[in-house]
């Protein structure tokens, strides 16, 4: 369990076979602070598998770096030409076994539900998204590419949902439950 004084690094990823986005979060007990952010070339190779193979050498050499403990990675969401929706699981999956040969937790996330972490809203634009992340994190979003931001909105989603933000309160499963805990609530 993480105590409140704990530190550790956050690998947030967006993949893709033409740009993949990735951010690094610093999270320093219940405080994120962006430590770095960027994109990855693959579309500048020829084939299919060489794009495969630099995303996992880049996403590795990544991991070397910065040392991160656990990475989030958006899910692949549905698309209407099955090739395109194969060839981005493929690059999800390469993303995934270069994290997990390093020792990094991985967790999935779908973009809607990513973007309701964020924004409250699950339909929200990308444009929204970063313009959010530059509220939340105090940082100036518009040098970056889309790619990058959804891989930080990412990695922000993973540290709202582990709970980080939320250390020292009881979680409950059911509102039942709550109101013993709490008489004085209404049902």
């Amino acid at each position: 369990m993480k105590t409140e004084d704990s530190s550790y690094r956050l690998l947030g990823v967006d993949p893709g076979t033409n740009i993949l986005g990735y951010a690094i979060l610093d999270i320093k007990g219940r405080k994120m602070a962006l430590c770095d952010m960027g994109v990855i070339y693959p579309g500048k190779f020829n084939t299919h598998q060489e794009k495969l193979q630099h995303i996992f050498e880049r996403l590795q050499s990544i991991v070397d770096i910065y040392q991160p403990r656990e990475m989030a990675i958006e899910a692949p969401f549905y698309a209407k030409n099955p090739q395109s929706m194969l060839k981005l699981g493929r690059a999800q999956g390469v993303a995934i076994a270069a994290a997990m040969t390093k020792g990094v937790g991985i967790t999935e996330y779908s973009p809607r539900k990513i973007k309701q972490s964020v924004t409250g809203k699950g339909n929200a634009s990308k444009e929204q998204v970063a313009a959010m992340l530059g509220n939340i994190l105090k940082f100036n979003m518009d040098d970056y590419y889309l790619d990058a931001t959804d891989a930080l909105a990412t990695a922000v989603c993973h540290f709202y949902q582990s709970g980080s933000v939320l250390k020292g309160k009881k979680r409950y499963s059911d509102w039942s439950s709550f109101l013993k805990d709490n008489p004085g609530r209404k049902a």
